[in-house]
């Protein structure tokens, strides 16, 4: 009798989140298995801000929406977007409760850590061309090296067309490389710190290794033979690189991990993995009660600078123009607002614990994370989510039985890291982080639940109704 009561008074009163296939039902399974499949497909499609904001643009237009007028009326129902200098993205849908009352909304950055060519790239050295990086956002630079890279970008020109370029990508196409030392050799930077034995200074991508003509006596003819190459193909001219915006990414094409088939591997899940789960919410919720705002900002990785990041006031001035457009007072929307800024979380690794606190880490596989403070040491540089505001989303995704556990960034005084909520609470608007728990993460290659990415996908869906 003792035992049966201790174990009851346990159940009552201690709390453990459950793994995420604990209950899951065969039915449950498929839904997961097939979003999965749908979302490692628009991962391979979507490897910078700018062609994710091509596949939303194209995927809301056949949902119906149409570009934002800020002269128009609005009326429940209006589904509307705004794209900011091609970089950034905002989709809303008009709801049945006055627009005063708070809007619902989502907050995902699509950017992602990535090698960006330098404005002037290109040079000969020893018989090799090479193209000079600069590195974009948080990385681990010796992940980068020995990695097949595919260049992504565009060209502007003066007449004002733009060119899209996509190497890599495509099984017949080359791909880009960055050389490392052979072990053999490797005895002197076997000595550096981990991260000293790659410099950004030696993040050079072999181009090309033939001569454009093997007997002249010109110099960088193989310099020259890689603008031949490309200008064939996109009849560009080593000044055109001064306008461009050209970046190296990592050419794996999203994958299954794991035997049991339950991870996604895959370059760019941060924060692609959010955004895309925002997306789909976004473009399949049904006559909501309150306003959804959807942003799908750049620059995160850096800071959020810039008028595509959310630094700037791109998103504040979309919600004053929708507060005009349907008639309501900015300040009143903003204070009854509620967001989610979305990004991922940090999930504990068995093979380094000794930078986790693992009872207030996200695990994989547990559904996914809420996030009250980001930041670093003492919460520094942290939105801090109010109790008030963690119990009204929380009930929302208890009540659409959601799959959510809490975690924070590493362990006090390891580390830490932030994302775009303090940029939202800046508004006056009550927000709260929230995203799915990613292994390696900025590495080349990070690893994501199939099950954590659909319970987001619920969450929001749930949030949004």
């Amino acid at each position: 009798m003792e035992n049966e009561q201790t174990k009851k008074r346990m159940e009552e009163l201690t709390w453990k989140f459950p793994h995420a296939y604990a209950k899951t039902d065969d039915d449950e399974l498929d839904r997961i298995s097939a979003f999965a499949g749908d979302y490692k497909t628009f991962l391979n499609q979507t490897k910078t801000e700018r062609e994710f904001v091509q596949f939303a643009v194209s995927a809301c237009k056949e949902a119906g929406y149409v570009p934002f007028d800020p002269e128009s009326i609005l009326k429940p129902g209006d589904r509307i977007f705004f794209v900011n200098r091609d970089k950034a993205l905002i989709l809303a849908t008009i709801g049945t409760d006055p627009v005063e009352d708070g809007i619902r909304m989502t907050v995902s950055h699509v950017d992602s850590p990535r090698l960006d060519l330098k404005p002037f790239p290109l040079f000969e050295k020893s018989d090799v061309a090479y193209l000079k990086t600069h590195y974009y956002g948080g990385i681990r630079k010796y992940q980068w090296v020995t990695v097949p890279l595919a260049l992504h970008g565009v060209v502007a020109r003066k007449d004002g067309s733009v060119i899209n370029v996509c190497i890599g990508e495509n099984p017949e196409d080359p791909v880009l490389y960055i050389t490392d030392l052979l072990p053999h050799l490797g005895a002197e930077q076997n000595e550096k710190k981990l991260k000293d034995g790659i410099k950004g200074e030696e993040l050079n991508a072999i181009a090309a290794t033939t001569p454009f003509d093997a007997d002249s006596d010109e110099k960088n003819m193989i310099k020259l033979k890689f603008l031949d190459l490309i200008n064939r193909r996109y009849n560009l001219t080593e000044k055109d690189f001064l306008t461009a915006e050209l970046t190296l990414v990592p050419a794996y094409q999203a994958r299954d991990v794991g035997l049991d088939q339950a991870l996604v591997g895959a370059y760019g899940q941060d924060d692609r993995v959010c955004a895309y789960a925002s997306l789909r919410a976004e473009l399949e919720k049904e006559k909501p009660v309150k306003t959804t705002v959807t942003v799908f900002a750049d620059k995160e990785e850096i800071g959020s600078y810039g008028n595509t990041g959310m630094n700037s006031d791109f998103t504040l001035h979309f919600i004053q123009d929708l507060c005009r457009a349907t008639g309501a007072e900015i300040n009143r929307t903003l204070r009854n607002t509620y967001a989610l800024s979305t990004d991922v979380g940090a999930a504990y690794d068995p093979n380094y614990p000794s930078v986790f606190d693992e009872q207030n880490s996200c695990h994989i596989n547990k559904g996914c994370v809420l996030t009250k403070y980001t930041g670093a040491r003492g919460k520094s540089g942290s939105n801090d989510a109010s109790a008030e505001t963690l119990a009204v989303v929380t009930r929302i995704f208890d009540d659409a039985n959601v799959l959510w556990q809490t975690g924070e960034i590493g362990a006090v005084d390891a580390g830490g890291g932030g994302t775009v909520a303090l940029f939202v609470a800046h508004a006056d608007i009550n927000v709260v982080d929230l995203g799915v728990p990613i292994l390696s993460m900025h590495s080349p290659f990070e690893l994501a639940s199939k099950a954590d990415l659909y319970n987001l996908y619920k969450a929001v869906k749930a949030f949004y109704q």
